[in-house]
Order: structure tokens, then sequence, then C-alpha cells
């Protein structure tokens, strides 16, 4: 029997379709990347129904789902769910010990992104850009857009359980759907950018310790929602050893449903490490992406969020780059840009995170507002960095404890040893804000927190002469107990070769006039009224508001105050002023004298300028400013050093 032309051709078309399709398969495997627990729980693939749709204009308009939950044939990766081990011991089984750097190395070549000749900066076009999502239908119910969603009254005591079990509230949120959309409060020029189709791909790490049911999942559906298919590789998610009963068989079971293509890794820790500690974990674990993307486990991903931190990455990858973070309220879950616009990361010389608005140095630099800008620093919880260069860096310093400062350190390591941090408007994602943390962290029994702790490893390694500056703001730390840093200071000479000054006068060039560095203490610590147990105290007010006065705690805090060289008798970033005869904090001023001395003859605290002193009012239980009287005993005060 003979076949016509025609027969023939299309035969010959669908054999070379099935095994371009066979090879396409298998290479979405990696035999190198599955160990002996992963091949064990390959399952059958089954196409999955929730990725987004695409805009028609890109080649990979096609997807595995039609938006209706009709799904197109396709094939899943393997579902893979941690087993409950030791890290060390862990890495010491898949041959990732530090006596094999060599095979380490060549490991870790398999992750690395080789960019193709579509491989362009982004270009602003007249028409929606290629991976702009296409128009939906309008969704309706609560919380929709990012609209405010209100307590009943009869829920109250739901709401303040919620509060104290999870920081915030989780009554609303149960009531908020898992694939709400979000308001798109991009700038208009971001419908617009044409990103390369040839980029790499990303593990999402999203770490986790008696998170709520809800947030967490709004965060994984989110995270498959808005991502092009194409591009994400996992999600990686790492229980911080949580023991909340929704969080074990529940959570692993709803992980395994086939909407989410077997693309989820779920990996437990064996004991609490912190989220410093569980990130890393969570990226040593994440074998398929080419690119880390840290995300916090209460998170919503806004339009088109992936591809442009990913262009960034694939035309350079020392460059590290966080999304735009928008402020989703712990109350009514209400989604809002942050009220301060576009700014970059910055920090005081207490170590507080800071936002400096962008000014005429980037505004010059950039052609389009929406396009990405260099940052100082990172708020800490977001960001995407290429995998191989994350582990080159040394990943996060291991001797950080818990939480804290690990911004800082991951932000200098990667401008002093030739990477570059930015910050790109046109990705944003929205994080909930906790209004109390519900959870507390295991103590090492040191003297100080282990943010402290944290805090000065970074300062002893990173900061050279300017450490001095951290030690004025926080003179209660000098000499702490730390730990061992040798191994991060041999890495940063080895490896690092900017200076800190350099850092400052290059990089973060606009520091110095918002966060002026601090003159040499001359007293530090609680202030209290002679004869009484009452201290002075910022009542954690700031910016124009009334100092006061409280009973003497002796931990530090609102209570610690330095009178320094410069004249400031300073708390934090404010500084105190005379209003009349009024008594209040503003943010210290670069330019503006201060006139603060303290007598330790006298004991007064006198404004030499004024003539004035300050005096305990003691049916207010309040402080004021009067004219200075050796002979009263209301304006003697005495400084006790406190740390």
């Amino acid at each position: 029997m003979r076949l016509r032309p025609k027969l023939f051709v299309k035969a010959v078309a669908c054999l070379i379709a099935l095994c371009l399709g066979t090879v396409a398969l298998l290479s979405r495997i990696d035999s190198d990347t599955l160990d002996g627990h992963d091949k064990e729980v390959v399952r059958k693939a089954v196409p999955g129904a929730i990725h987004g749709q695409y805009h028609a204009s890109s080649k990979f308009g096609a997807k595995l789902s039609d938006g209706k939950g009709n799904a197109n044939p396709g094939i899943g990766l393997p579902f893979v769910e941690g087993v409950e081990v030791d890290l060390k011991k862990r890495r010491e089984e898949r041959g990732l010990n530090d006596n094999n750097a060599d095979q380490n190395k060549e490991k870790d070549k398999t992750f690395r992104f080789k960019p193709g000749k579509n491989v362009f900066p982004a270009v602003m076009r007249k028409e929606k850009g290629n991976f702009e999502p296409l128009e939906i239908s309008e969704r309706s119910g609560p919380g929709e857009y990012g609209i405010p969603v209100k307590l009943k009254a009869e829920e109250q005591a739901l709401y303040d359980k919620s509060i104290k079990e999870y920081g915030f509230n989780m009554v609303i949120s149960d009531r908020i759907s898992l694939d709400r959309a979000v308001p798109d409060i991009r700038h208009e020029q971001c419908q617009y950018w044409e990103y390369p189709e040839d980029l790499p791909t990303a593990s999402v790490v999203i770490v986790f310790h008696n998170e709520g049911w809800t947030t967490l999942i709004r965060t994984v559906h989110s995270v498959f929602n808005t991502s092009p298919p194409q591009f994400l590789a996992e999600i990686v998610m790492v229980d911080d050893f949580s023991d909340k009963e929704h969080l074990k068989e529940q959570l692993g079971t709803y992980l395994r449903d086939p909407r989410f293509e077997g693309k989820i890794k779920l990996v437990r820790n064996a004991k609490r490490e912190g989220l410093i500690r569980a990130r890393t974990i969570g990226g040593e674990n994440a074998l398929r992406g080419d690119v880390l993307v840290f995300l916090d486990a209460h998170c919503e991903c806004n339009k088109n969020w992936l591809p442009p931190l990913l262009t960034r990455i694939a035309l350079n990858r020392t460059t590290v780059v966080c999304p735009t973070v928008d402020s989703i309220d712990a109350d009514t879950f209400t989604y809002a840009p942050q009220p301060d616009g576009i700014c970059r990361g910055a920090f005081d010389w207490e170590f507080f995170y800071k936002r400096i608005p962008i000014g005429q140095r980037e505004a010059k630099r950039r052609k389009f507002e929406s396009e990405p800008y260099p940052s100082p620093v990172m708020a800490g919880g977001l960001f995407a960095i290429d995998r191989s260069y994350f582990f080159e860096l040394g990943g996060y310093d291991p001797g950080l404890k818990i939480w804290g400062g690990e911004q800082y350190e991951i932000s200098f390591k990667i401008w002093m040893c030739g990477g570059t941090l930015e910050f790109v408007p046109c990705s944003r994602v929205a994080h909930i804000y906790r209004k109390l943390v519900p959870y507390s962290y295991p103590s090492d029994g040191g003297s100080i927190s282990v943010v402290h702790q944290n805090h000065i490893r970074v300062v002893e390694v990173w900061l050279d002469e300017y450490k001095k500056y951290f030690y004025a703001s926080q003179p209660g730390l000098i000499g702490k107990y730390h730990g061992d840093i040798s191994a991060q200071v041999e890495f940063r000479r080895k490896h690092c070769p900017k200076s800190f000054k350099w850092y400052i006068d290059e990089v973060a060039y606009d520091l110095l006039e918002n966060y002026p560095l601090p003159a040499p203490n001359k007293y530090w610590g609680e202030v209290k009224a002679e004869s009484t147990v009452m201290c002075l105290d910022s009542m954690g007010r700031k910016n124009n508001a009334r100092i006061g006065v409280s009973g003497c705690h002796g931990m530090g805090g609102n209570q610690l105050f330095r009178f320094n060289e410069a004249g400031q008798f300073i708390i934090y970033d404010q500084c105190l002023f005379v209003a009349s005869s009024t008594l209040k904090l503003d943010k210290c001023k670069k330019g503006i004298k201060y006139n603060w001395e303290y007598n330790q003859k006298t004991k007064m605290i006198v404004d030499t300028l004024l003539n004035v002193c300050i005096e305990l009012d003691p049916t207010r239980q309040d402080v004021i400013a009067e004219n200075c009287d050796t002979t009263k005993k209301l304006q003697r005060w005495e400084i006790n050093q406190r740390s």
C-alpha cells in the first residue's frame, strides 16, 4: 500500500514531534540532580491548571491550561518531599561536604544559565510587553483587588487569638480567596517593557515556621498564578520545625495536588534553624532553577513580577535584584504601596533599616522612571540571585543566628566583592508586616540578643574604620561576644577588594546626608532622677514627640540615652530639643548645633544656649525645661551605664 505524498509528510512530521517531545521530557528530569530519595518518588506526570495566561506576543503564549480548568497535554516535574534529617549528614550523603569542593564546583556548573542569542536588555515598546498577562474577567469577593475587609463584631475574640498566635488577622485571611487578584499599582510604563524570552529559570525558596494556613498557601498560589510557567522551575518550601497540625500531613497532601505540576519540594528541618540558616538549606535543596528567589511565607506577587528580575540576572549573573515591596495590612489585608514611594535601601548607625527617596543622581541616570536602579542595601526578605553566585559569595555567614543583620551582610558582600544590588520597580511583591512576633527564638545564653550578636559580626567583618560609628550608637555592645569570624575575614581578604569607604563614597553616597556619622560619646546609659526610681524614657515616641519618664528597668532600650561631643542628647536617631518648656525628640539634623551638657559635679543636664535644665515633675510623672537652679533636687540626674 502506497502513502500519498502529503500523508507521508504529515506522518514524518508527527514522528519528529514525538521524538522531540520525548527528548524534552527527559531533559526536564536531570539524573545528576536527583538523589536516591528523589528517584523513588517520581510520580506520574499530571498537567497543571494554575498558571496564569500570558500575552499572545510571547512565543511562550501556549500554556498547560486554558484558564478555565481545562488542562492541555503537558508533563510536570516530579514531586519531592524533604525528609527530617540533619543538614550536615544530608550534604555528606549527597557528596556536598567540604572535602568534595571540586565535585561541588562541577555540580554547580549544571545550574549556570547560558544565555542564548535572544538575551537582550529590556526594551520599551508602544504595544503591550511580551509577558504581560491577558485581561481576565472581573473578580468579586472579600479582599479582591486589595480592598480592605472588615472584622465582624462577633469575631473579636477570634481576632485577638489570631494576632497572638500569628501576628496578623487570620480571621480575615481565611475569608479571602487563595487566588485573589491584587491591584496593578505598577508604573504605567511597566506594561510596555519587552523582556528576553531566553531567561534563566527560578527556584523560589519559602521558609516558614508555624505559619497560618491561608497566608502560606496564598503565597504559593500567588507565585504560580503570576509566574510564566517556563521560568518557574520549582518552589522549595522549608519547614523550620513547625509544630502546628495543619503544617504536617495536611500540608504535604495539599502540595501534591496536580495543580502544582509536581513543582513543589517540601523540606522539613530536624530542629529549629532560624530564618537565615533555613534559607541556606532551601538554597542547597533548590536543584532545578538557575536563580534562587527568596520570598517570605506571607507574600502576594503582582502582575509580571518574575521576568523583570530574571532579565537583570540573565544580563549579568553578579547582579542581585529585589522586587519593589508593597504592604499588606495585618488587620484588613489591604494591598497598598509603601507610603514614601520608590526608595533606596539604607540604614542608620544602629543598623535599623531605612528608606531614602531616589535623588537627582538616579533620576538623571535613568531614561525611564520604571527602570531598575542600584540600592546600597536590601530590606532582606525578598530578593533574587544567581544560584551559583550565591554560593560563590559564601551564602549567608553561617555564624549568623536566627534572624537579623543578614540583609546587611549579604548587601555589603555583594557590593564589596564586585557585584551589584538593584531594586526593580516593575517587579512588585506585597508582604504582610506583622503586628507582633508570635514566637520566641531559642536563646544561646549570651548577655545580648542574637540580633545584636549578628550585627557585631557584620560590623567587625565589613565596616573597617567605620565600625566606631556603630559602637558610638551602640556603646553597650563594645567587647560583647559574637563568635569566631576568622573564616569571614579571610573570605573577604581573598575575594573582596573594595573597602567600606569606597562603599560609602560610591554606593551609599546619600547615606551620610540622611544619617550623619555620630560623634564620640561623653556619657551614656540610663538617666535616673536622683533619689528616685524614675528614668527618662522616649516612650517609643519620635519625630517631634514629647519625652517622658517611667520606672527604671535597667534594660536599655527606650531608656538608653547618650551625650556626645557634638552637644547632642540622643536616643536612637532622635535628638532632644526644647520647645517652650516642653522637651521633645526629633530626628537629628545635619548642620544644626546642639548645646546639651551634663555637669558631673552638679548632676544637672543643661542646654547651654537657652540656660535651661531638665527637671522632674513628680506630680505629673513628666519632665520639663526650667531655669537652672543648683538648689533644686529635681534637676539632679545620675547616668548609669546599661547595655
